[in-house]
């Protein structure tokens, strides 16, 4: 099966208050089944900025975009083990890049993706 969280990559879609989408790669990871993102670029970032103030969401899933929710996380013991997460899965390859991820400014971005079930099996 490859879901969601098994990918390298997610497609998280953002709408905008005039009605258009926009969309942003976005690294995922799982922990204790669920899948997690952060924004690259701390609180800076458009997209997480009207996800907090309460923005529609999608993923990308078998080509069409399917709704889902993002928490924010306060659980600073969450916010560690997914920056270990974020170690593990990309590290190897990416070792900068997780740097900056796992950075304070990041990591107090972590949001959990929820309703997750509604998402499609993704052809590989």
């Amino acid at each position: 099966m490859n879901t969601v969280m098994d990918r390298a990559e997610i497609v998280l879609w953002v709408r905008h208050e005039d009605g258009r989408w926009s969309g942003r790669a976005v690294w995922v990871v799982a922990l204790d089944g669920d899948a997690y993102v952060r924004s690259a670029f701390g609180r800076r970032s458009a997209w997480y900025r009207r996800v907090l103030r309460g923005a529609e969401t999608a993923v990308e899933a078998g080509g069409a975009r399917v709704p889902v929710v993002l928490g924010a996380v306060a659980d600073p013991e969450v916010v560690r083990r997914v920056s270990g997460a974020y170690r593990a899965k990309y590290g190897l390859s990416w070792p900068g890049p997780v740097e900056s991820m796992n950075g304070p400014g990041a990591a107090a971005t972590t949001m959990r993706l929820t309703d997750l079930g509604q998402v499609p099996e993704l052809s590989a």
